[in-house]
């Protein structure tokens, strides 16, 4: 199959998504999916925050708007904390981590440009284009919301698109946190080759014919069996929010998530290259954010990003020597280490951001000792 082929697939798919829903809600014809559906999934996850959530749109350029969460804990000398999820994911999904952050702080979490409840515009297919979109949309947000600083947190995509975001506005982060991110080693080929070998022959094939088509395809495809489809290839994941639901509230929503028109899906697989690596990696565009930008990165210990070559944040503390890098290593937890052990992870960010307080109330931040966690 051509790049051509490919683009006239996508292309096709977003226009037979577009043709079978409208904004108001209505439901697909083929897909048992709508954008009424999948606020009522959100809310239905959203149920287990025990603190009083407020959701709006943030109008932006374009048309296009951000959905966005957000808990106003009333405590003005806190710095606000905005998070920002992962790839095919939602604002929700941090459910396990708003209460216990927003005892501290003000808390938003938001709906990235083209995924969940937020618009979905058509990207360009040039990385480098598609990337400035999705940092311009969250300027564009952090201006809507009236924000002039604030903690960055950002999980696996969404950490990628935090470093980016830090690097071109440094003036508004302080710090950033950055959760098993995804897109930071740089696929050299002696890394390539070995990643190679380790795939067997016939899922390396498979691999490269996935790669042709959009990550998520499959779950719209199916149709009326894609929540079955769901629920069947990620059991995983609702496993990880079984303390807060024992049916399939998590996979459901997901699937609403993703049944919609694909539009950041698209964009993120033209960010990447075989296999699962960032086009313009992220680790060595490092040196260009601003050295007074605090950096933690937080992994699970089983986390396949922490395992990929190049050790992302220890290349990044390398890089960065003048600067304060920190690595916590969260043990027995994997890639979605805010959800497997939400408990210890929602502590590391806690006290992460009361140093970040304190250091806001006697001196520069960037000559704040921080502990370090390693």
């Amino acid at each position: 199959m051509t790049d051509e082929d490919a683009r006239n697939m996508e292309q096709q798919e977003a226009l037979s998504s577009a043709d079978s829903r409208s904004r108001s809600g209505r439901r697909c014809k083929w897909r048992p999916t709508s954008s009424d559906d999948l606020a009522t999934a959100e809310t239905r996850v959203l149920q287990h925050v025990k603190s009083e959530l407020e959701g709006f749109y943030v109008p932006i350029s374009n048309n296009n708007r951000i959905w966005t969460l957000k808990v106003d804990a009333q405590k003005p000398d806190a710095i606000p904390i905005v998070m920002v999820h992962g790839f095919g994911a939602g604002s929700a999904l941090w459910l396990l981590n708003i209460d216990a952050i927003a005892k501290h702080r003000t808390v938003y979490a938001l709906d990235v440009l083209g995924f969940a409840r937020s618009s979905r515009p058509r990207f360009s297919t040039e990385a480098d284009v598609a990337e400035v979109e999705f940092i311009n949309s969250i300027e564009e947000w952090r201006k809507g919301v009236g924000l002039e600083r604030f903690i960055l947190m950002g999980h696996s995509f969404g950490g990628f698109l935090s470093a980016a975001y830090s690097i071109r506005h440094p003036d508004r982060v302080k710090p950033l946190i950055l959760a098993a991110p995804w897109g930071f080693p740089q696929r050299t080929d002696e890394a390539y080759q070995e990643q190679r070998d380790k795939i067997p022959l016939l899922f390396r094939g498979i691999a490269c014919a996935v790669l042709a088509f959009n990550p998520l395809s499959a779950f719209r495809v199916a149709g009326p069996w894609g929540p079955r489809l769901v629920r069947k290839a990620r059991p995983d994941i609702q496993a990880k929010f079984s303390d807060a639901f024992d049916d399939d509230t998590i996979n459901d929503y997901l699937y609403h998530c993703n049944a919609q028109s694909p539009s950041a899906e698209i964009a993120f697989r033209n960010l990447q290259i075989p296999y699962g690596w960032a086009k313009h990696a992220m680790g060595p565009r490092m040196t260009q954010l601003r050295q007074d930008v605090p950096i933690t990165f937080i992994y699970g210990g089983e986390s396949w990003t922490a395992m990929m070559e190049d050790k992302p944040g220890k290349e990044t503390m390398m890089l960065r020597k003048d600067s304060y890098v920190d690595i916590i290593y969260i043990r027995e937890s994997g890639h979605h280490v805010y959800a497997d052990l939400p408990d210890v992870f929602n502590k590391k960010v806690v006290s992460i951001c009361k140093k970040v307080d304190q250091a806001l109330q006697t001196k520069p931040i960037a000559t704040v000792a921080m502990e370090t966690s390693m």
